[in-house]
């Protein structure tokens, strides 16, 4: 009988497995952050930061992970950020990613500049699907491309908006890789390094597929990127502004969230324009370095929109306790996409289920040991001694 755990107990473990079953390359561009990655290693460290207190001789004999969010029931308050690299880390993981998210019960994100197209992902793999847009300079292909995705059949769109200057991963630059893929010498020493990535990624691509590229781009668009510097002067405009927001607002019919702010300020002025929600996130520490960690900024987002307004948070969620973390101060949601791409790169779509299990389980492990039955049960009250920032500023009296 196979294992159904991978010999995987926790991310850690899926993190390490991946890197083992990865060019160097490949995978740095998955695992690290911009600079000198003091935001990466922040947003592990104000998770860690926060201790809990258990609570005992509390019945928790029915208790659920289970919640809500936009009207669908989900198993526990997590999902899958977008991410554009799942088709490097395993042939078709796109779909392989959607496909273990609708099989757990939680969303999944598909990415603008994902190897698969869009419409491919939502055929074979259903469930709760979001989309990722970014904002391209040319409006009019902008506007096709949100209809594109409404008929698709998408429901939740997020914006991203941090993308406005290329960051500086100079990882990157040293193991000679570029998205688009582009095979340098060093970054072809690396994959011949790792005949077992070739085997299993690289020929079943180029037999079904042909090269890597980002399936979503319009033929318009395409034609014009053949560098990382053009793709990003149309892709990912300086120009974008909120009134682009606002014009994706009027023409979607779903609902709307942008990804990528790190400020109370900001979400305010999404909730103002009508907005169902924020996505808090510094790019899991992949733009701006030295950014605060988006759960440091929680509280005082809620504080600025108010109750209703949704706040989901992605960059650095390891752990089910994390999920809790996020919860107690204020979230309606974490997303991540580390932990499935490092599933996906070990065994597909299994792989990517065996990362939520964990957390599923982690979860309600933590859940049981505070002495909480439901995710509304979840509040700031778990915490030992927490700093301000839990609370928005200074600590209730």
């Amino acid at each position: 009988m196979a294992d159904s755990t991978l010999g995987a107990y926790n991310i850690e473990d899926l993190r390490r497995m991946a890197k083992k079953r990865l060019p160097r390359g490949i995978f740095e561009y998955v695992d690290r952050g911009a600079e000198d990655e003091i935001a990466l290693r922040n947003n592990r460290e104000a998770y860690q930061a926060l201790k809990i207190k258990n609570r005992v001789l509390i019945d928790v004999s029915n208790r659920s992970t289970e919640t809500e969010i936009f009207g669908r029931k989900i198993t526990m308050p997590f999902g899958i950020s977008p991410t554009a690299s799942a088709g490097l880390v395993c042939e078709g993981g796109e779909v392989g990613l959607a496909r273990a998210a609708a099989r757990m019960g939680v969303p999944c994100t598909a990415a603008t500049s994902s190897l698969t197209p869009m419409e491919e992902i939502y055929e074979a793999a259903g469930g709760n699907l979001w989309f990722q847009l970014y904002m391209w300079t040319d409006r009019d292909l902008t506007a096709t491309f949100v209809k594109r995705i409404r008929d698709t059949g998408f429901e939740t769109m997020l914006v991203t908006v941090d993308s406005s200057a290329s960051p500086n991963r100079e990882y990157n630059h040293r193991n000679g890789f570029a998205m688009p893929l582009r095979y340098s010498a060093t970054l072809i020493a690396q994959i011949l390094a790792n005949p077992g990535w070739c085997c299993r990624v690289l020929a079943p691509q180029y037999l079904k597929r042909g090269p890597f590229r980002k399936a979503n781009n319009p033929p318009e668009l395409a034609s014009k990127l053949t560098q990382a510097e053009v793709e990003s002067e149309y892709t990912k405009p300086a120009s974008q502004s909120w009134d682009d927001i606002r014009r994706i607002r009027d023409m979607w019919p779903g609902n709307l969230l942008v990804k990528g702010l790190q400020s109370a300020e900001d979400a305010a002025i999404a909730a103002e324009l009508g907005l169902q929600g924020v996505v808090l996130s510094n790019h899991g520490g992949r733009y701006l370095d030295s950014a605060p960690a988006p759960l440091q900024v929680v509280a005082e987002t809620r504080s600025a929109v108010g109750p209703d307004f949704k706040i989901i948070i992605d960059s650095g969620a390891r752990r089910g306790a994390d999920i809790v973390k996020a919860l107690a101060v204020g979230a309606d949601m974490v997303m991540s996409g580390r932990p499935t791409l490092y599933g996906s790169a070990v065994a597909g779509e299994a792989g990517s289920y065996r990362a939520l299990e964990i957390f599923r389980t982690e979860m309600d492990r933590v859940m049981a040991q505070l002495g909480i039955n439901r995710v509304v049960e979840i509040g700031p009250h778990i915490f030992w001694n927490p700093p301000d920032w839990v609370f928005g500023g200074a600590k209730p009296q």
